[in-house]
């Protein structure tokens, strides 16, 4: 079955690298003119060049553009003072051995000290345009991006794994049609399993694991899992999300599918700066009971020397109807909903510079609550055949759902200690997240009760990061290496409210009555502490190469306890140990493509807490066999960068000796299993109004249960079908910034357990959504518009799909409508 699965990867591969190849040279880049002052306030300390030409590119709005290999292991002096672009940049490069050169009217290229630098064209003095070199001249272009998701500011060409960048443009423009980050990435990564529409992103990992999500490097999960880390802050406070596909350790444990960093906004600068937007929702087919929208203001700017960002939102959510106008149930798949919320967002961000040290503070609330009439209709489970859930109106229920999440940290930099790179982080997070109401009493490991159930968890952390240039002979490259430590103590319980049956019986299943309250999980209590060391060494003037080990030590106490069906479980203190490695390579095969190749190891601790409140009677946690789960990811990439072509394809194999998955009675079971795919990215820019592109993803997986070597498929929340997903953009109107486009999500079919009707293994059906999205300047702000499944498909989610009870096969939204004006001032 590998083979022949494999045989898809050549195709494939052979297919995006062909486009890369014969159509990317033929795209020629043009530039509009920048808006650039003569003199520009610098204020770049000494560091790595690569860091300090993304702050001169931040500041004068100028693209720098490069081949990787020439600026790695290079310092740069710094700048400060008033000066032109052209004066900063040559003091950047001064004793760097390069020079620069400017190939258009905004675009500037490096090149040995062999070539002569350029004067600035003639724009950036305020006097016509320059034509322009001729065609002949431009070079193929390779420009970096930072990335902070590996630890350190590094190109996407020096990083030999799958990263996808999701800008601020891409997140405002995306809001109108995908509100959570739920929607939004899966839209956006490859590999992502395609969105849940709730609260809840369990069954929407990457490649088939779970990821972490941190905001800011601070960890959003929880020893005993809630899958609320996407919901966990508002999108009008993300700056921009980075996205590390594959096991990585490099943040420690939680990351076997890859790591999720939500970045918050920046600090402003100069003169305050206020932003206002005001959106209104609606479905056409409801547009009265469906109706919600949203308001966001925000300030930004410098004064006394601090600089500061600050943002409130709020939002609320209509009622959720499907494309035939019926009302989804407000849980959909008894992991939590949007439908009949009310969320807000409180962010602020204060900063100082001293020099080339930075402190900063960053704080982010985030609340979200369902205020509801509705449930859903027990009936569809009694009766025969497959039915959809449906809503049932009249809801009696004290305690409603939600989530809380606090954020606090503050950041210290030093970009040149003695000629290393320091970051020190301490950071707190309060999370609370209560669940609907779940009927459980067909379930021994609910007690076979009517329950709800909350989940509270403080954590407290630090981080510290040095990178440090290694001495070297003269005249050869530095290696780098970053090293440092984690660490962070978390408590986390799940107590559990028992509902009256006889009064939900009674009611049709409308009244939730409290009738006790008692733990599910025991309280849990875990310390962690990592040490790392990352190695980077730019060995030929064309290859990289990256290798680094991270060792993990997790300490877990519990107090004895009585499951909820009566066993009693002794508790204890447990130390886990765990050392992962990873090493892996770039190779620049021209100015345009790269191939890079990895291992990595990514690990876990289990849901320790999950597991125990279904244990049997007389187990003892100190002697039950937990163990790290650990994951080997082995992955091979291509990348293309063109000034007017992008593409990348990556194909990865994963494998664990001890992982954890759901069994078909919801408890877990832990097994032998791999996974492996291949994942590809296109975006063409055929002239400066048109962009098009879109990306493809495709896992399977298997495990082996009892451990003799006959493997079975994995579950549909594991395993998603294939996904493909497209867009087409075009400037329709330049002058008023008109920019209309429209993109489509395809989620294909898997059945790989005949006629079953278990948990997770049901067969999933394909779907297409369709979303508009339009832009146009209006007055002195901009008025946006966006609709949501513009063809009003009725489909079902893949989440839903997979559902063994019909109360939880929810269908999802149809056609919803967005209008709203923003403006800056």
């Amino acid at each position: 079955m590998r083979i022949e699965r494999l045989r898809l990867v050549a195709p494939l591969s052979a297919a995006l690298l062909a486009i890369a190849v014969f159509t990317g040279s033929g795209f020629a880049a043009d530039s509009e003119p920048p808006e650039a002052d003569d003199a520009v306030t610098f204020d770049i300390p000494p560091q790595p060049l690569p860091e300090a030409l993304v702050a001169f590119s931040a500041r004068t709005k100028l693209h720098v553009v490069y081949e990787g290999p020439i600026a790695h292991g290079v310092r740069s002096p710094g700048v400060t003072g008033v000066l032109t672009p052209t004066d900063a940049l040559r003091r950047l490069l001064d004793g760097t051995g390069l020079s620069y050169r400017f190939i258009d009217r905004r675009t500037i290229t490096l090149d040995r000290a062999a070539a002569v630098a350029q004067p600035a064209p003639a724009s950036l003095r305020h006097s016509p345009p320059p034509s322009g070199a001729p065609e002949g001249e431009k070079p193929v272009l390779v420009p970096e991006v930072a990335v902070t998701a590996t630890r350190t500011e590094r190109s996407l060409a020096a990083i030999p794994q799958a990263v996808t960048v999701v800008t601020k443009e891409q997140i405002e423009e995306q809001r109108y049609v995908s509100r959570g980050l739920v929607d939004i990435l899966a839209q956006l990564v490859p590999g992502m399993a395609p969105s849940t529409q709730s609260l809840s992103n369990f069954g929407q990992g990457i490649r088939g694991r779970n990821v972490l999500v941190l905001i800011d490097g601070v960890p959003q999960g929880t020893s005993r899992q809630s899958f609320r880390e996407l919901m966990a802050i508002d999108p009008y406070a993300v700056e921009r999300i980075e996205v590390v596909r594959g096991a990585t350790a490099i943040y420690g444990d939680g990351a076997t599918g890859g790591i999720i960093n939500i970045i918050t906004k920046q600090a402003g600068e100069g003169k305050p700066s206020f932003t206002t937007e005001s959106v209104v929702t609606s479905q056409p087919t409801n547009p009265t009971a469906s109706i919600g929208g949203r308001f966001y203001q925000s300030a930004s700017g410098q004064h006394g020397g601090f600089d500061y960002s600050v943002s409130g939102s709020y939002e609320r959510f209509g009622g959720f109807f499907d494309a035939d106008g019926s009302r989804v149930p407000p849980d959909p798949n008894s992991q939590g909903g949007l439908a009949d919320s009310n969320a807000g967002n409180l962010f602020v961000k204060l900063g100082k510079n001293f020099g080339a040290q930075r402190l900063q503070l960053t704080a982010n609330h985030y609340r979200i609550f369902q205020n509801t009439d509705y449930t859903t209709d027990p009936i569809v489970n009694t009766t025969p055949g497959r039915q959809p859930a449906r809503a049932l109106k009249g809801l009696q229920l004290d305690q409603d759902q939600g989530s809380v999440n606090t954020v606090v940290n503050m950041d210290y930099h030093h970009r040149d200690f003695f000629g290393s790179r320091i970051h020190a982080q301490v950071y707190y997070r309060h999370f609370f997240t209560r669940f609907f109401p779940f009927d459980g009493r067909a379930f021994s490991s609910f007690g076979n009760s009517i329950i709800q159930s909350h989940i509270a968890s403080e954590r407290a952390g630090t981080r510290l990061e040095i990178e440090t240039p290694l001495p070297i002979p003269a005249g050869a490259r530095a290696p780098l290496v970053l090293w440092g430590l984690d660490f962070n103590h978390e408590r986390t319980d799940q107590p559990v409210s028992i509902m009256d049956a006889t009064a939900f019986t009674n009611s049709g299943g409308l009244v939730f009555n409290t009738t006790g309250e008692r733990p599910w999980t025991p309280p849990i209590t875990m310390r962690n502490l990592g040490l790392f060391a990352q190695f980077e060494w730019q060995v030929l003037e064309r290859l990289l190469v990256r290798a680094g080990a991270r060792h993990e030590r997790v300490g877990v106490h519990l107090d004895d306890f009585r499951t909820i069906a009566g066993n009693a479980i002794v508790g204890g203190d447990k130390e886990f140990n765990k050392t992962v490695f990873n090493a892996g390579g770039v190779l620049t095969v021209t100015k345009a493509v790269s191939l890079y190749g990895s291992f990595s190891q990514g690990f876990s601790i289990p849901d320790i807490s999950r597991v125990l409140r279904t244990a049997g009677a007389g187990t003892v946690f100190e002697t039950a066999g937990f163990r790290p789960q650990t994951v080997n990811n082995y992955e091979a990439g291509v990348r293309g960068q063109w000034s007017r072509l992008q593409t990348s394809l990556a194909y990865f194999y994963t494998r664990s000796k001890l992982n954890a998955s759901f069994a078909p009675d919801l408890s877990i079971q832990f097994a032998p299993e791999w996974t492996e795919g291949v994942e590809g990215t296109l975006d063409v820019q055929p002239d400066d109004r048109w962009r098009l592109g879109g990306t493809v993803s495709y896992v399977e997986g298997k495990l082996d249960l009892n451990n003799n070597g006959n493997y079975t498929w994995l579950d549909g929340f594991r395993i998603p079908p294939m996904k493909v997903t497209g867009y087409i953009e075009h400037e329709t109107w330049p002058e008023y910034h008109w920019r209309n486009r429209v993109q489509v999500l395809f989620a294909g079919w898997r059945d790989r357990f005949s006629n079953s009707t278990a948990f997770g293994r049901l067969p999933v059906e394909g779907y297409a959504v369709v979303d508009l999205l339009s832009s146009i300047k209006a007055g002195p702000g901009t008025l946006r518009f966006g609709v949501q499944n513009l063809l009003n498909n009725r489909y079902f989610p893949v989440v839903s799909q997979l559902q063994s009870v019909d109360s939880a096969y929810t269908a999802a939204r149809g056609m919803l409508v967005s209008l709203g004006y923003s403006v800056t001032y």
